[in-house]
């Protein structure tokens, strides 16, 4: 039963206790569902341990041809982000995988179907469960599924390091048991989650006409886009008349420095972007090693706290906390940004770093908002500022 997830404001490295680990376990056994406590299971790491060497002058001088330069190694332990594959299985179709933070996998999802135009409301989704691939018998419980019968998590999904350039080829006949063989093996090197969705039978078309053809890679929002219709779609029924009023240099550095205060994965692995917005005076920050994935847990934050779900069905009140006016991110803005912010109609998108110049021309033909370059005591203002 789909019910209400409550928001999450900040996204912590998760520091848990065995005996805090217990009533967690049987929701990771059993896949999660419905709830946010079993969400993401509280064992789920978004940052790992691991040794490195460095290599550095102690002079601070890095010049190759100076002989006089003795260079120092030094073993230091090193927190490192990690990158799972979300596989998102629709009506039993497997529609894509993302590479991904393992948290917030439900807002992931959300969102990234309404980017895709799959969906317009929360409320479209009427079930939704997150299995994560830990070991053979968690791989052997989704194996059993119909939607790993009709469309095999595909070895070749996981193969390499350019995993996530693979091709998904529904018509091939792979033996499931070899197949079974080979995802086992690979599991050993990569963190694999599932989420499967049942939407209402209106999107259900929509799943067909637009499914990707490629895994997505963690830096790119249109990887695997079968055409340019898609990688471009019209947006003109996004367009707003007018420009929304600027955000104050004041308040977009006030942001930013919540931000960097709460973008704890970020400051333990310096490899997660963030999309973040203000509600009141409370930050709502969402951290990915994809930054398109971070707005899309924005996104799908925002669908989801636009909808109360009780027990007997919906009541679709909408709630101001989820009417925004800017969203932040850590990032530059590129083109599939600025499109995910026009059809969710956001007034402003900053960036901490530039936008391309596809960014800016979207964005002024369609109305958008758009700053770059916040940060120390400044910013950009590049559309929507006259």
């Amino acid at each position: 039963m789909l019910v209400e997830q409550k928001p999450r404001v900040i996204n912590d490295i998760d520091n848990v206790s065995d005996a805090s680990n217990t009533s967690n376990k049987r929701a990771q056994e059993k896949g999660t569902k419905g709830t946010e406590s079993s969400l993401q299971p509280a064992s789920t790491p978004l940052a790992r341990a691991s040794v490195a060497q460095k290599h550095y002058y102690a002079s601070g001088k890095s010049d190759a041809g100076a002989q006089s330069n003795f260079a120092y190694v030094e073993s230091q332990p090193a927190s490192l982000a990690v990158e799972a594959a979300v596989a998102i299985v629709i009506n039993g179709i497997h529609y894509a995988v993302l590479m991904a933070s393992p948290s917030q996998l439900e807002y992931l999802a959300v969102g990234f179907l309404f980017s895709e135009g799959l969906i317009q409301h929360s409320h479209e989704l009427l079930d939704w469960e997150v299995t994560q691939l830990t070991d053979v018998s968690s791989l052997q419980r989704f194996s059993g599924s119909d939607s790993f019968k009709r469309n095999s998590f595909e070895s070749s999904s996981f193969k390499g390091s350019g995993a996530a350039n693979s091709t998904i080829d529904d018509d091939n006949n792979l033996d499931n048991s070899a197949n079974f063989d080979q995802l086992t093996e690979q599991l050993q090197d990569y963190d694999a989650y599932v989420v499967e969705l049942v939407l209402n039978q209106r999107c259900h078309q929509r799943i067909q006409a637009q499914r990707r053809q490629l895994a997505g890679r963690t830096g790119c929002g249109m990887c695997g886009m079968t055409g340019l219709s898609q990688a471009l779609p019209s947006l003109k029924a996004y367009a707003k008349d007018g420009a929304c009023p600027k955000p104050s240099l004041d308040k977009l550095l006030a942001i930013r420095a919540q931000v960097d205060a709460m973008q704890h994965t970020h400051q333990l692995t310096g490899a997660v972007h963030a999309a973040a917005t203000m509600q009141g005076e409370q930050l709502y920050l969402f951290e990915d090693v994809g930054r398109h994935n971070a707005l899309d847990k924005l996104i799908g934050w925002q669908l989801r706290h636009k909808s109360k779900i009780n027990g007997t069905g919906l009541d679709r009140t909408e709630l101001d906390c989820t009417e925004l006016n800017c969203v932040v991110m850590t990032s530059r803005l590129s083109i599939e940004l600025v499109q995910k912010s026009i059809r969710m109609q956001l007034p402003w998108l900053v960036g901490m770093s530039a936008p391309t110049s596809t960014a800016v021309r979207v964005a002024e033909r369609y109305g958008l908002g758009l700053a770059g370059f916040l940060r120390d005591n400044r910013v950009t203002y590049y559309a929507g500022y006259s």
